[in-house]
């Protein structure tokens, strides 16, 4: 029977969201004001496909974190798809490393835009950034792919109830 209460429902979705797994992705971003220099990035599970005329992604962003700050001032951001052996970049931008060292563990290079795209992860999909949409404690960001690049990686990092998986290709289902 459905509960009323708000903190069961609070925690039920917490457990069930869990268990959905997702794509691990860096997402990157720069301060577009000359002179300040900063870059952030940080992983995210949180985007997902929007339209494909015009190519476009969600991706959904604290507001407490600095990477919401430069989303917020800057024309775009970078999503970038971790491959399944990139576990160590994914816990770098997720904290365990301070910020500013994130962007030694990996291959980072830095696009003709300035963003910084991890070269050898599955792909980096540039965005311009179209639309904001505060909601609760985060903001949708709404990137029309502007440029893609698919690297040579072919399995997603993925992560499900606190872990980090690997996707394997399984044998069609049987009729």
């Amino acid at each position: 029977m459905p509960s009323s209460d708000t903190s069961d429902l609070t925690g039920v979705f917490r457990t069930v969201m869990r268990r959905v797994a997702s794509t691990v992705t860096v997402i990157t971003a720069a301060d577009a004001k000359e002179g300040l220099g900063r870059e952030h990035g940080m992983t995210a599970t949180a985007v997902s496909s929007l339209s494909m005329d015009p190519p476009a992604l969600l991706v959904c962003v604290n507001q407490r974190t600095l990477l919401h700050d430069l989303m917020l001032r800057g024309p775009g951001f970078c999503v970038n798809v971790l491959a399944h052996d990139q576990s160590r970049v994914s816990a770098a931008f997720s904290g365990s490393v301070s910020p500013e060292a994130r962007f030694a563990v990996g291959d980072w290079r830095t696009a003709e835009n300035g963003l910084r795209f991890l070269a050898d992860g599955m792909a980096s999909l540039f965005c311009r950034n179209t639309a904001t949409v505060p909601y609760g404690t985060h903001t949708i960001f709404v990137g029309e792919v502007v440029e893609a690049r698919q690297h040579d990686a072919e399995r997603p990092l993925l992560y499900q109830d606190t872990r980090y998986c690997r996707c394997e290709p399984i044998d069609a289902v049987p009729a």
